[in-house]
């Protein structure tokens, strides 16, 4: 039984981690410029996105392994799952991270700025005449890409010999004392990982936020019809109005912008780029009523206006689950805040939920019935990952206020496209931390554990609460009952995750403000927008962007 139970938890990882395959390189093929694309950018861009979603969609396979040990309506451990046994399972879940969490800082520091700089070392022109062989091009990327290896050793060098906190007075928890890392080699990893989720909240803040608000919204206030006369005409109506301006503008200053005042020369840019979004409506408009290049083009605008209703409706589910998971994560930040056994010395760490959290508390309930906690899990995790890639695309990939690329359906160059990839596989490591510690922490690091809160019986080693359900309690780092620690397992990610901030606890803090920074710019951005904001958006792909 326990072994059909571990491999039907293996075999939907296997299902979940194929459909991510397929997510990434829809994602990349549809984003990518169908007149400059690469294979090795291809492949490498697809490769790091599946690699970091299946580690963070490795959590709940996680969960259901070690909650796979015990009886939740007994609050004991099964016969089976003897300590070898659980020691085992940890221990075999504790190699995969460590694995996926190495390939994935691999693969964000060294081999996409490989592929980037092997992508800028191409000379067409060079290669024609045959003055640059394959080996000459190597060695360029692999010059540029010196100081990203550079970087990297340093990095865990750092944490080599970084020093840990010793002798915490308040700490008397067996739990959180096993944290503390006496490991170099661990305590490399873990400061390495630290860093990198330090770098990707920054990311996670300024541009998940913005997607999780206006990717609900975006779908909700999306614009008519654009096969119907009527759009066509009053589209065709705005741009002779938008042009007639321009025209008024540009009679003042005698074709030099610079002669207008500083109001007028931002009202002149504003029209210009309402009239760009004006003349894409009107050609698509055309194209839609049938003047289009070809059948696809018109048949996936009468498909669109089909499925336009359920559009709405998907909006407004996004919006509600963004909304409740919004609450969610406040709930918990303000329990942290107020609950956290040691606050800032330990980089708030939360051991017991004394807040009701819905989103969590879902999550807790519906993994006694797995899979059914894994598809909750999984819809939360592209929520998340599609709401940062609305974000790149609003915001743009920036140098402070300068936008170095633009993110665009089908339009994406490859350098880009790279660029959009590392930042993505940043913020995908923020979300392993925000959806495990803030999200649902309950359910990231016990699952539906409980244990018997009662001493042994005079006849058996076990405590038994078969006939007082009210003495079944849920399992937390708090329970000091000696049954509570045999029985009790939490999950590898959790341990991890706690024991970077325990052991680094400037980190916990950076990672605890940051979630009220999250909260509060998703907040900003569910004010309602000017129609022509959300159209700038260009959330849904065009055919164009598949041919």
């Amino acid at each position: 039984m326990a072994l059909l139970q571990t491999s039907l938890i293996w075999a939907v990882y296997g299902v979940v981690v194929a459909i991510l395959l397929a997510v990434a390189s829809v994602f990349i093929y549809v984003y990518q410029t169908p007149r400059d694309r690469s294979p090795s950018v291809t492949l490498a861009c697809i490769i790091s996105i599946t690699s970091l979603l299946a580690t963070v969609l490795l959590l709940p396979v996680d969960v259901a392994l070690v909650s796979s040990t015990t009886s939740s309506k007994l609050g004991q451990r099964k016969d089976w799952a003897t300590q070898d046994v659980v020691d085992r399972i940890t221990y075999s879940l504790t190699i995969i991270y460590y694995f996926l969490y190495s390939l994935d800082a691999l693969l964000c520091l060294l081999v996409i700025p490989f592929t980037y700089f092997w992508y800028e070392e191409y000379d067409e022109v060079a290669t024609e005449e045959g003055n640059q062989t394959l080996g000459q091009r190597i060695w360029g990327a692999l010059k540029y890409t010196l100081s990203f290896v550079a970087v990297v050793l340093i990095l865990f060098l750092v944490g080599f010999f970084v020093p840990v906190p010793r002798g915490k007075n308040d700490m008397d928890l067996d739990y959180f004392k096993r944290l503390l890392t006496e490991n170099h080699g661990e305590r490399a990893l873990t400061f390495a990982l630290g860093l990198l989720m330090t770098i990707g909240l920054c990311l996670y803040v300024v541009y998940t936020s913005v997607g999780l608000a206006l990717l609900p919204i975006s779908l909700m206030k999306t614009a008519p019809s654009i096969s119907s006369a009527t759009l066509r005409a009053s589209t065709t109506q705005q741009l002779d109005i938008n042009q007639e301006r321009q025209r008024q503008l540009e009679g003042r200053c005698a074709g030099d912008p610079e002669l207008l005042s500083s109001k007028d020369r931002r009202e002149l840019d504003t029209l210009v780029r309402e009239e760009r979004t004006l003349i894409r409506r009107q050609r698509l408009a055309e194209e839609s009523q049938g003047g289009g290049r070809s059948w696809l083009i018109r048949a996936w605008y009468k498909l669109g206006a089909v499925f336009r209703p359920f559009k709405l409706l998907g909006g407004i589910l996004l919006l509600f689950i963004a909304f409740l998971t919004w609450v969610s994560m406040l709930l918990t930040a303000i329990d942290k805040a107020k609950n956290s056994i040691c606050k800032h010395r330990c980089g708030y760490i939360l051991a017991h939920v004394n807040i009701f959290n819905p989103v969590n508390w879902a999550l807790v309930k519906s993994a006694r019935f797995f899979p059914i906690d894994y598809g909750i899990f999984t819809a939360l995790v592209l929520l998340f990952f599609c709401s940062s890639v609305v974000g790149i695309a609003v915001v743009g990939i920036r140098f402070l206020w300068i936008r170095i690329f633009q993110i665009r359906h089908g339009h994406t160059s490859p350098q880009a496209l790279l660029l959009a990839t590392a930042m993505l596989m940043l913020i995908i490591l923020a979300l392993n931390y925000s959806i495990s510690m803030v999200v649902a922490p309950q359910y990231a690091t016990f699952g539906p554990q409980t244990f018997c809160d009662r001493a042994p019986g005079a006849f058996t080693r076990k405590p038994d609460c078969s006939n007082s359900k009210e003495l079944i309690k849920p399992c937390s780092e708090l329970a000091k009952n000696p049954a509570a620690q045999q029985v009790c397992t939490p999950s590898v990610v959790s341990t991890f995750l706690n024991r970077v901030t325990l052991n680094y606890p400037f980190f916990g803090v950076m990672f605890f403000w940051a979630q009220f920074f999250f909260l509060g710019k998703s907040k900003c951005f569910l004010v309602p927008f000017p129609p022509e904001f959300y159209l700038r958006i260009d959330l849904t792909p065009t055919p164009q962007a598949y041919i």
